[in-house]
């Protein structure tokens, strides 16, 4: 399966592109998150989207910041 990509743009991380992110892990195992400057001003920003997404997700996601992209991956067992 291809890897489902997103983008973080002005709004932030609103509850409807939290929903949308979930829908997506239904049939994909990693997402890519790219987040444009709009939303952000250091990749200390996109560390703590990243954080945010994952607390509202689950256990069962571990994530990984590459530049200005969050790579999200989901798991069978709960990594914490």
């Amino acid at each position: 399966m291809a890897i489902k990509e997103l983008q973080i743009g002005k709004n932030g991380l609103t509850p409807n592109f939290i929903e949308t992110l979930k829908s997506y892990f239904i049939n994909h195992k990693s997402v890519r998150i790219s987040v444009l400057k709009s939303a952000r001003d250091s990749k200390q920003d996109v560390k703590n989207m990243a954080d945010e997404i994952i607390k509202s997700l689950g256990n069962n996601y571990t994530f990984r910041v590459i530049g200005f992209k969050i790579v999200i991956n989901k798991w069978r067992k709960s990594v914490r």
